[in-house]
C-alpha cells in the first residue's frame, strides 16, 4: 500500500439514497483533506450528515460519487473485507454508545482488538491502557457495573491499544455528564498527542470541537 502525504482525502464526495419522494441528497461535492497527525472536528446540526460522512471516512459505506483515499488507499476500489482489514490495521473507534461487548470485562474488551491483531502479550497491554485512564481498580468489571464515564474511557484504552495511524470518535461525550465528559475529552486529546494519531471527530459540542486543530462544518450535507 502507498502511504499518501494525507491521512485522508475526501474527493467531491456525494452521497444519495432513494426514498418514497425520490433521491435525497445527503451529502453534495464533500472536499477536503486531511494531514498526518491533525485532529479535526466535523461539526453541524443534527442532520447535516456528520454521521453519514464519518462512516464514508472509515469505508462503513461508499459514496454515490467521489472517492475517499485512507492511508493512501482509494476505498472504492477494496471489498468490503479489504476495507475491514484496512480499518483492523489503521484505525480505532470510539462512539457515543460505548460499543462494549456486556458478557467481557473491561480488560477482555479492551485486550479483544489486539488479541485479533496476533498481539502476544494483549492482556498485559490491555492492562497498561486501563492503567493510563485510571481503571486499574476496575480490570474484572463488566459493562453494566460501570459508570457511563468509565465505560467511556473503557471505549477509549480499546481504541488507542493498538496504536491506530487515524481515530475516528463520533459524539464521544454526547451521553456523558459534564464532569465525565471532560474527563474523557482532557483523555482522549492526551492518548491521542502520545500516540501522534490523526484525530477525527464529529461533534455537536464547541468546547470539544474547540480542542481540535482545525473545524470541517456541514449545513444540510454542504460544507461552509
Amino acid at each position: 500500500m502507498t502511504i499518501s502525504a494525507k491521512a485522508l482525502i475526501a474527493n467531491h464526495l456525494d452521497k444519495e439514497v432513494s426514498s418514497s419522494d425520490g433521491v435525497l441528497t445527503i451529502l453534495h461535492d464533500i472536499d477536503f483533506a486531511i494531514d498526518h497527525g491533525e485532529s479535526v472536528a466535523i461539526t453541524g446540526a443534527s442532520g447535516s450528515g456528520k454521521s453519514t460522512l464519518l462512516g464514508l471516512m472509515a469505508g462503513l459505506d461508499l459514496p454515490s460519487s467521489g472517492y475517499v483515499s485512507l492511508m493512501g488507499q482509494n476505498l472504492g476500489e477494496l471489498d468490503e473485507d479489504g476495507r475491514a482489514r484496512l480499518r483492523g490495521e489503521h484505525i480505532g473507534f470510539v462512539f457515543q454508545s460505548f460499543q462494549l461487548l456486556s458478557h467481557l470485562t473491561a480488560l477482555e474488551n479492551v485486550a479483544l482488538p489486539a488479541q485479533m491483531q496476533g498481539h502476544p502479550n494483549a492482556l498485559r497491554e490491555a492492562k497498561a491502557c486501563l492503567e493510563k485512564v485510571g481503571l486499574q481498580d476496575r480490570l474484572n468489571h463488566f459493562p453494566k457495573t460501570l459508570s457511563g464515564g468509565e465505560q467511556q474511557r473503557v471505549a477509549l484504552a480499546r481504541a488507542f491499544i493498538t496504536k491506530p495511524k487515524i481515530l475516528f470518535a463520533d459524539e464521544p461525550t454526547g451521553s456523558l455528564d459534564e464532569a465525565s465528559g471532560k474527563r474523557v475529552i482532557d483523555l482522549l486529546f492526551d492518548l491521542n498527542l502520545a500516540n501522534q494519531s490523526t484525530l477525527i471527530l464529529v461533534t455537536h459540542d464547541p468546547a470539544l470541537a474547540g480542542r481540535c486543530q482545525r473545524q470541517i462544518h456541514l449545513r444540510g450535507g454542504r460544507l461552509t
